[in-house]
């Protein structure tokens, strides 16, 4: 099984910032993308940021230019850089990694429990 444990959240006001982390274990071969999503109260899940296994990255709109997503491979862990934060901001952050746990195993989508960001006005 593969495990993702999240960091970072808490309690922060407008403007300032927080860094998410997320690092996988257990039992992985490879890891292709790794992300972030968010899901506000009474709102769906969304993408925040996503990151591939060559470094390609997405953002969604409401946090370009404000949030930065990085990964380092060898420590199969993902952060998430949150500046200039918003109380529209305010969710729980998951973790999503898309791994695999051999070489001929099917890629599969593993998420975080999540850690809840509050941004206050």
């Amino acid at each position: 099984q593969v495990q993702l444990v999240e960091s970072g959240g808490g309690l922060v006001q407008a403007g300032g910032s927080l860094r998410l982390s997320c690092a996988a274990s257990g039992s992985i071969f490879s890891i292709d993308n790794m992300g972030w999503y968010r899901q506000a109260p009474g709102k769906q899940r969304e993408l925040v940021a996503r990151i591939t296994s060559g470094d390609n990255t997405v953002y969604a709109d409401s946090v370009k230019g404000r949030f930065s997503i990085s990964r380092d491979n060898a420590k199969n862990t993902v952060w998430l850089q949150m500046n200039v934060l918003k109380p529209e901001d305010t969710a729980v952050y998951y973790c999503q990694v898309v791994a695999r746990q051999s070489l001929i195993a099917t890629l599969e989508v593993y998420w975080g429990k999540g850690t809840l960001v509050t941004v206050s006005s």
